[in-house]
């Protein structure tokens, strides 16, 4: 359906994770944002999971080799159809034709969209899953970003899936400033006495230094205590964050399974596509929360998720998926 021209900085297939391995330090990959992953894969009737290209920043240029319906959610990056002159909004279905091309003239919102195509990317399953593992270089195309030359191919028919649909108004917005909700740290080990309460009282600054291994944060120095030194290395997950000397990093989704600096809590996965949409210099502030607090949001999500897709008469095994 598209054959890429241009792959733009960081383009790379992904559906919603291979959980499960982290005991084989396989990390869990899969869309940063995915939340905005099963926005745009219920728009085309997908599953909310299924293989959609993760665009961060800069997107490609495409080529349309065959007239079909794609949708796009997540970060406003510009999208386009210059030959026809038309804009391609975000959180919306859109019918593409052959010799045209879509490209992503620069972003205006957010850093990571989603591009989907009826049934999903076609794309090998590894440990079952699509999504593109880089530092392992399986998954995906090849374990690699796009290049020039690549067909990305949807699993059913091109032109499967309505064009013209909206994403229903309500629900979580991956893109609002709220604070991040903060679950303190079972084990404080390594931390400095008022080094939680100061995390929460400051403003922090995305920094350049994120990827999709983890976003960096800029601000005031946390200082940690004598014992930190010794810390043995124990499992983290993605939202976990941890205080090296450089500052706080919170994981994503190609984060590390294992890691021996500080941990000063973990961001509920609810808040995750937040943290994965904070371009850099953006700011996050964060709020302490309980275990409960985190789990009724993901609830709420979810309960969100299922209201917006009986909206959009989408079958399917969307209901235990956000």
């Amino acid at each position: 359906m598209f054959e890429v021209v241009d792959p733009g900085a960081l383009s790379t297939v992904q559906d919603g994770g291979r959980p499960g391995h982290l005991d084989l330090g396989v990390p869990v990959s899969g869309a940063c944002d995915t939340w905005s992953l099963a926005v745009a894969n219920l728009l085309l009737d997908n599953p909310p999971d299924a293989p959609a290209l993760e665009i961060t920043l800069a997107g490609p240029v495409l080529a349309v080799c065959q007239t079909g319906v794609i949708a796009i959610a997540g970060a406003d990056l510009g999208g386009e159809v210059p030959e026809e002159g038309r804009r391609l909004a975000p959180g919306s279905s859109h019918r593409v034709t052959a010799g045209t091309h879509l490209r992503f003239e620069g972003v205006r919102s957010g850093l990571r969209a989603y591009l989907a195509l009826p049934g999903g990317i076609a794309a090998a399953s590894v440990l079952d899953s699509a999504s593109t593992c880089l530092l392992g270089g399986f998954g995906g195309i090849d374990g690699r970003a796009l290049r020039a030359g690549d067909q990305l191919l949807p699993v059913r028919g091109p032109t499967a899936g309505e064009a013209g649909r909206r994403w229903p108004a309500g629900g979580p917005d991956p893109l609002d400033g709220a604070p991040l909700r903060l679950i303190p740290a079972a084990d404080p080990a390594g931390l400095a006495p008022g080094a939680l309460a100061a995390i929460v009282d400051s403003p922090w600054i995305v920094s350049t230094e994120s990827d999709r291994v983890g976003v960096r944060l800029s601000g005031p120095a946390i200082t940690a205590a004598p014992e930190a030194a010794d810390l043995v290395s124990r499992g983290v997950v993605p939202g976990t964050m941890q205080l090296p000397p450089g500052g706080p990093i919170i994981l994503l989704a190609d984060g590390p399974t294992v890691g021996g600096y500080p941990v000063a809590g973990v961001v509920a996965r609810a808040d995750l596509p937040r943290v994965a949409q904070a371009r850099p210099g953006a700011e996050l502030r964060f709020v302490t929360a309980s275990v409960a607090e985190a789990q009724a949001a993901w609830r709420y999500q979810a309960a969100v998720l299922r209201e917006m897709a009986r909206r959009l008469e989408v079958s399917g095994p969307w209901e235990t998926h956000v």
